[in-house]
């Protein structure tokens, strides 16, 4: 009887684990520029700033090559209130959160647009304020930033229920 449990078991976890998928992004890279901050009709913040992110490779040469990837971040709440008064241009961040796309119609001229952005729900500074860009000594090195607790967003893993007039952007 026990072999019976164990197989039927078996089949639905297996049945559960095909159904399943994952959307996570983990980053860590440096500030494209200060993060920009507003708030939605509902008072909840919401900051923005893009992340770079370098892949060095070599090419059919055998030269060394940098790819630079650019990714747009948006974090929420509590953690987007932290981004605008902690995080500068040029400061190495770790991000964790989902790669969501949105897509929109430009009020200007009628056209679709579509942007891909990570929602981050966890945060975490490398680099103390004070070496901003990571020039001079100890760039690169952590400093009391480092221990800085991440900080789970507080909005739901689903996100919150916003219209197009929520969108300040």
């Amino acid at each position: 009887m026990r072999a019976g449990a164990d197989a039927f078991l078996c089949g639905i976890i297996s049945a559960i684990l095909l159904r399943m998928s994952v959307n996570k992004a983990i980053l860590v890279g440096r500030l494209g520029r200060d993060p920009e901050t507003r708030y939605t009709s509902g008072g909840q913040a919401v900051a923005n700033f893009t992340l770079a992110t370098d892949e060095t490779y070599k090419d059919r040469s055998g030269e060394r090559q940098k790819r630079t990837e650019w990714h747009r971040v948006v974090l929420w709440g509590k953690l987007a209130e932290i981004a605008q008064q902690y995080l500068k241009k040029g400061m190495l961040v770790y991000v964790e959160g989902r790669i969501q796309t949105r897509q929109w119609e430009d009020k200007r001229d009628g056209q679709k647009r579509q942007t891909t952005e990570i929602v981050g729900t966890t945060m975490r500074m490398l680099t103390s304020r004070g070496e901003g860009a990571g020039i001079g000594p100890g760039a690169g090195r952590s400093g009391d930033a480092d221990t800085e607790a991440m900080l789970p967003s507080e909005e739901p893993s689903a996100g919150p229920e916003i219209s197009d007039e929520d969108i300040p952007f």
